[in-house]
């Protein structure tokens, strides 16, 4: 899918457990200047329902598993995301929803932009009549 893929991240295994290290700008595609994560999800809750202008995103599931649908006005796919070793890529104007969150789950975020509200698309008609100038 356009501006949307999954990362594969080193996973160093040894008797001692998995480390997964991530490096700003060499295994993620922008400088990283945000992180946060979702945790306690109840089970049928869906959340996202907003696209970006200007951020970025890698999504991982740390936890447990969790889908996120990807979408742009002419593409719509989900990912299941259930490796810590494996990162979900969204770029700017993709649509985002993160659903079927299992118990347990942490959903880690590395975001390109720190928090900024007038970046949000909330409103999918909103978000369809910007990103079809661009798709």
């Amino acid at each position: 899918m356009y501006n949307c893929a999954l990362i594969k991240f080193k996973d160093i295994t040894d008797k001692y457990g998995h480390l997964t290290p991530i490096e700003s700008k060499l295994d993620t595609p922008f400088e990283i200047k945000r992180i946060y994560y979702i945790t306690k999800v109840e089970q049928g809750t869906t959340r996202g329902f907003h696209s970006h202008r200007k951020l970025h995103q890698v999504l991982i599931c740390l936890n447990g598993s969790v889908k996120i649908r990807v979408k742009n006005p002419k593409e719509e796919e989900v990912f299941e995301l259930n490796d810590p070793s494996v990162g979900l890529y969204v770029g700017t104007l993709i649509w985002r929803e993160m659903f079927d969150f299992t118990e347990g789950s942490v959903l880690l975020v590395l975001a390109s932009e720190y928090y900024d509200e007038d970046d949000y698309i909330r409103n999918y008609d909103f978000y369809l009549d910007e990103a079809k100038k661009r798709f």
